[in-house]
């Protein structure tokens, strides 16, 4: 029975885990700094709630149609394991290792710095304008200090055991809902009428901000495709994540049910929250604020304007606890891909070793090391570009493989079938498309090497593969 070669994993994680495990791995510090880049790209309230929407709608499809492969492939690995059955080794490789380098771990990376963006809020010294080190172009600041330190502490924490890592990630996921509950719900008690009404006076009046000038451009045409697409990068990068708890599916219980569940109970919370939190800053700022927040903290300028002065500290200690859950989850999941690839050869031996608290220790450090060296790389916007294309990329692939594995295994067991196939699976990979090739078009430079790095895995492939 597939269910039970998990080696020695432990079944820990009940449904309400799992669906946290979901919720705190997809709230990390977006919905707080990437509505400020959307609104200079388009220009109008109803193009960012419009994109929000669409990102929170496709969000939910794909974590529903998941749910048939959780179903089908309740162990660990998920998402890479359901791209091999479909795909074959070479596919279900080429995703593991744009996982491991840039995928989850440069997730890691972008919440690990953004972590320390804002703990400078309450200790200045922690900050990235602190040089602590010059050589040539590169220069080591003590933010990248702060978020390497978080990334090694959690990796600590998870090596110790699926049970210290469930407890931090649930408790510290129920104090991010109520807090960004707290928020939205203060925000509209506070809302200003004309705030409001101004900000959907031209509510689909798209233009693009030039921030040199400070002066809108009316934009349509390719510019307005090319202005959607840049603006999609922040709410799709928001919105990722979710599928974690595949990956941890040899540690829940009643995975053939629970998966699926948490999934979809996981992404509808985020993305309603998602949309009330944009809904609310359209409350409570003036659209033109919003797009010129500084250093894109529009959820510091929504603080302020609804707790006065206290409010950037509000803010700042609302976004490290969500930060910092965030990391954690993502942290604990992507070991347990490693772990299985390892276990079909195609990864290093030692991932595949489980230490006494049942834990793939060896794997959780690896992704630790690469990650803490990614913080060392790139500003917060480079990394997100990075990973959003190949993100996307392996979602499509993955929902294709809903169709393919029909075919290929008419007979398998399907406890849940995904909701509205064809059609809602075949929508979600026209959508994504759509939103993958606008992508590697207008932002070639950051989009171009995830892709880069993905095709790399195909010689490293045929090099490191064991004999079989």
């Amino acid at each position: 029975m597939q269910e039970n070669d998990q080696d020695d994993f432990k079944r820990e994680l009940g449904l309400f885990d799992g669906t946290m495990l979901v919720v705190g791995s997809m709230i990390g510090s977006g919905i707080f700094i990437v509505s400020s880049d959307m609104v200079r790209q388009v220009g109008s309230a109803g193009w960012l709630i419009a994109m929000w929407v669409l990102t929170g709608v496709i969000t939910v499809v794909a974590a529903v149609s998941y749910g048939e492969l959780s179903s089908m492939f309740p162990k660990a690995g998920g998402q890479y394991v359901y791209i091999k059955e479909a795909y074959g080794k070479l596919i279900g490789f080429l995703y593991g290792w744009s996982f491991f380098a840039v995928i989850q771990t440069g997730t890691i990376a972008a919440v690990g710095v953004a972590f320390a963006k804002f703990a400078a809020y309450l200790f200045p010294p922690v900050s990235d304008t602190n040089i602590l080190y010059e050589l040539g172009d590169f220069k080591l600041n003590a933010a990248q200090l702060v978020s390497i330190f978080t990334i090694i502490l959690l990796s600590y924490v998870n090596s110790r055991g699926v049970k210290n890592s469930k407890i931090l990630q649930t408790v510290l996921t129920v104090i991010k809902i109520l807090s960004l509950a707290g928020l939205i719900v203060f925000g509209f008690m506070a809302a200003k009428a004309e705030v409001w009404d101004a900000n959907w006076v031209d509510a689909w009046g798209s233009k693009s901000l030039d921030v040199a000038t400070g002066t809108w451009m009316p934009i349509s045409g390719m510019v307005l495709i090319s202005a959607i697409s840049a603006a999609l990068v922040g709410s799709i990068f928001s919105s990722v994540a979710w599928e974690g708890v595949t990956f941890i599916a040899g540690e829940i219980k009643n995975p053939k049910r629970n998966v699926g569940l948490s999934l979809f109970l996981g992404t509808l919370i985020v993305c309603c929250i998602y949309v009330l939190a944009n809904l609310m800053y359209l409350a409570v700022v003036p659209l033109q604020d919003i797009a010129t927040a500084p250093a894109d903290r529009v959820g510091v300028v929504a603080s302020q304007n609804i707790f006065g002065s206290i409010g950037t500290l509000i803010i700042a200690v609302m976004i490290m606890i969500s930060t910092f859950a965030c990391n954690n989850g993502l942290i604990m999941a992507g070991a347990r891909v490693y772990y299985t690839m390892a276990k079909d050869g195609v990864f290093f031996k030692k991932a595949a070793e489980l230490n006494k608290a049942a834990v793939p220790a060896w794997a959780l450090w690896a992704q630790c090391f690469w990650a803490s060296a990614l913080c060392l790389t790139g500003k917060y916007g480079d990394l997100l570009d990075f990973v959003v294309i190949i993100v996307l990329i392996f979602y499509i692939l993955t929902i294709l493989g809903i169709f393919i594995l029909r075919r290929k295994m008419p007979d398998a067991e399907r406890p849940y079938k995904a909701f509205g196939y064809p059609f809602l699976p075949g929508l979600y990979i026209i959508v994504a498309s759509a939103i993958c090739i606008a992508l590697f078009f207008t932002k070639t430079s950051t989009s171009g090497w995830g892709v880069l790095i993905m095709l790399l895995g195909v010689p490293v492939y045929y090099l490191t593969r064991t004999k079989e």
